[in-house]
């Protein structure tokens, strides 16, 4: 029989997420946020003129790195409330009763949830600009390699393989932008109390109104917050967690669409995310050369909205000045979203540093496609040499769909576009045009070189701004 009592481990963390993540939001490194955060409160009370002895506080601090979790989970069962438990846990290893003097519950967890957040959307866009350079550097050098656009899937136009690393990372320079907006104007909930009045601090301090925007002031600064929430009830509006997570989401959906790319590609033999030295792509078939980590950022782009769609059924439905309905939905919601883009980001800057491109394959692809994606530019040339232009679209759609069948039948060899468009009258360009058209290939990739460096230009912005994303680098992930 299995052992019930085993440890059941949450698997985001310990398969995906990074030592940095689970630190932030591991048990141990939020109680240690919380015991800072009362001590930090004892200090603020004690400078405004509340009688707590300064060796009541260096006792806390001596003892803070002290975490027994089993004693508190059995502080817990007891007395049913997971604050109160870890209230007392403190007390008695600091053998005094001065923290959580004139706090609520929330005034504690909604703000070190909140400072948890925080650090961990700036973890988060480190590692978006480790991707945004390493999608840069790519993207420059494939920046002229010309591959076989294709829209709806099929071959529509030429462009370039940088030009198509650059693609994806646009959407990436979106997300960021948002994510770092996030960062900057996030705000705490601060000392509110019980229902957002303050009542119990201006009680402590006499009503002194400006004694407790002091002593809140003091604490948002200690936790590293540029603002505070000024009209709150017991806990902030949830809509600023639906904001945290779709940003997440949205920064997922970024890297998704490129290893969905990178996917197709695979599957078509053009390229490879990588495959490392005793890895095996299946059990059962020992050719295969799976897009494994491309699939897990897939993956987690899924996990991602689910958690999207769990904050907005938060949203709306607090009750007058707050209740706890939320909790159980946040201590899975929120840690769970942050190891979840953690463990993609993770993912997708390992696919752009290892994966290959067949540069072989892409030319055999190209020759057969070349004619058909000059279609466009053979239309523009016969409108300009003074063909009507439904007419020789209906013309060179024919020929088109003639030479196709040739190729799908298995006789590419016979598949001569130029040589049906030179003897349709129709079209007022004669064969020697129409090879020229085809000969001129680099016309056929438009500007995407220069939209390579226009992108290179802008990662260069981010990097500058926060150049520790240079150092960012992925582990080897199971």
């Amino acid at each position: 029989m299995p052992n019930s009592q085993s440890p059941i481990t949450n698997v985001l963390a310990e398969r995906y997420a990074s030592p940095a993540m689970k630190a932030i939001w591991s048990p141990e490194g939020r109680i240690l946020i919380e015991r800072d955060y009362w001590i930090a409160v004892m200090k603020g009370q004690r400078e405004l003129g509340l009688n707590i002895p300064v060796k009541a506080i260096k006792a806390y601090e001596k003892v803070k790195g002290n975490i027994d979790l089993a004693s508190i989970d059995a502080r817990e069962r007891i007395c049913l409330h997971d604050v109160k438990a870890r209230i007392d846990e403190f007390s008695a290893l600091a053998g005094y009763e001065y923290i959580h003097v004139g706090m609520t519950s929330r005034d504690l967890t909604e703000n070190v949830e909140q400072l948890q957040v925080l650090r961990a959307l700036e973890l988060v866009r480190t590692k978006v600009v480790a991707a945004l350079n390493k999608i840069s550097e790519r993207a420059v050098e494939y920046r002229t390699l010309m591959i076989t656009g294709r829209t709806h899937n099929v071959p529509a136009q030429a462009t370039t393989m940088g030009k198509r690393l650059a693609m994806g990372g646009q959407e990436l320079l979106i997300a960021i932008d948002r994510l770092h907006d996030l960062v900057e104007r996030y705000p705490a909930r601060g000392l509110k109390g019980a229902v957002g009045t303050q009542l119990d601090q201006q009680t402590l301090f006499e009503g002194d109104a400006k004694k407790v925007l002091q002593l809140e002031e003091k604490i948002v600064e200690h936790l590293g917050f540029k603002r505070s929430l000024k009209n709150v009830g017991q806990v902030y509006p949830r809509s600023l967690d639906l904001d945290t997570v779709t940003a997440l989401e949205q920064i997922s959906s970024a890297a998704a669409n490129m290893t969905n790319t990178i996917r197709l590609m695979a599957g078509q033999g053009l390229m490879t995310e990588g495959f490392l030295k005793g890895q095996v792509g299946s059990s059962a078939m020992p050719h295969k050369v799976n897009c494994r980590s491309s699939e897990r950022v897939h993956g987690f782009c899924t996990l991602l909205k689910g958690y999207a769609a769990m904050a907005s059924g938060l949203v709306g439905d607090q009750w007058n000045e707050g209740d706890v309905s939320c909790s159980v939905v946040r201590r899975v919601m929120l840690p769970d979203s942050f190891y979840a883009i953690d463990g993609l980001l993770e993912a997708y800057i390992t696919v752009l540093g290892n994966m290959g491109v067949f540069e072989e394959a892409i030319a055999a692809e190209n020759a057969v496609q070349l004619p058909f994606l000059a279609t466009t530019s053979i239309l523009m040339e016969s409108v300009k040499a003074g063909a009507g232009r439904e007419v020789a679209h209906e013309a060179i759609k024919e020929a088109a769909l003639e030479a196709s069948k040739f190729i799908r039948q298995g006789r590419g060899q016979e598949a001569d576009l130029i040589g049906l468009l030179a003897k349709d009258e129709r079209i007022p360009l004669g064969l020697k045009e129409l090879q020229a058209i085809i000969g001129n290939s680099k016309r056929f990739i438009g500007a995407a070189p220069q939209q390579v460096d226009q992108f290179k230009r802008e990662v260069a912005k981010w990097v500058k701004k926060f150049p520790e994303a240079t150092k960012v680098k992925p582990g080897r992930m199971l």
